[in-house]
């Protein structure tokens, strides 16, 4: 590892965001694997669009691809249209 007081500090701050990602994105995955476990079409709806957010705010910042973010929110929609 380099000695350089930049190289340093971009090792630390890559760490923070490694950890950030990874929380969001596993936040993320259980906001919607209990989308797809709830059964009343209401509650469904209602938590819809703060599950399409938490993964535009991935797509955004490059932890998803923007495809694969519009793939799980397309699945997502057809789940909960179906209940």
């Amino acid at each position: 590892m380099a000695n350089h007081q930049s190289a340093l500090k971009r090792v630390r701050s890559n760490e923070k965001k490694r950890l950030r990602n990874r929380y969001q994105h596993k936040t993320t995955r259980n906001a919607m694997r209990n989308l797809q476990e709830m059964t009343d079409k209401k509650e469904a709806e209602k938590k819809l669009p703060e599950v399409m957010s938490m993964l535009d705010k991935l797509a955004k910042n490059n932890v998803i691809h923007d495809n694969k973010a519009a793939n799980l929110k397309s699945q997502l929609a057809k789940h909960v249209q179906s209940l």
